[in-house]
């Protein structure tokens, strides 16, 4: 499942790349944050913590993963900022992200992927194991 949700965010933020390049910015905007999700998912799969909601999500990597130090407060900040900002480039029917605050976002969401990288390889998930098609987790 780790390496599933790892694929997922890697997907995700590809394709908000490619969203970007092609001028959807809002549509790029609310892929990023899904892969900011499925990351921030498989670094509490390190721990055996399954979510079934993206508030709970937010809350167990604040729980596990920031209040333990395991990773920095900056990130649950990217974590929060990325949902408000899904949240207006889907249902704020009027919201415009320009050129400049699209990219902004998207590098923040790989840095964040890039964050989770390094912690996965830190409680010894393999570049292999992530790399994977498929795999357990």
């Amino acid at each position: 499942m780790l390496v599933d949700e790892w694929r997922c965010a890697v997907n995700a933020l590809g394709a908000a790349e490619v969203l970007m390049q092609a001028g959807y910015s809002e549509d790029s905007v609310s892929r990023r944050y899904y892969a900011v999700l499925h990351a921030a998912k498989s670094a509490l799969l390190v721990h055996d913590i399954e979510t079934s909601s993206h508030a709970a999500v937010r809350r167990m990597f604040g729980l596990h993963l920031i209040s333990s130090n395991e990773i920095e407060r900056k990130w649950a900040n990217v974590l929060s900022e990325t949902v408000d900002d899904r949240l207006d480039a889907d249902y704020g029917l009027t919201v415009r992200f320009s050129t400049e605050v699209t990219q902004s976002i998207y590098e923040r969401a790989k840095a964040f992927l890039d964050r989770v990288r390094e912690y996965l390889h830190s409680k010894g998930v393999t570049e292999m194991e992530l790399a994977s098609e498929r795999g357990n987790g």
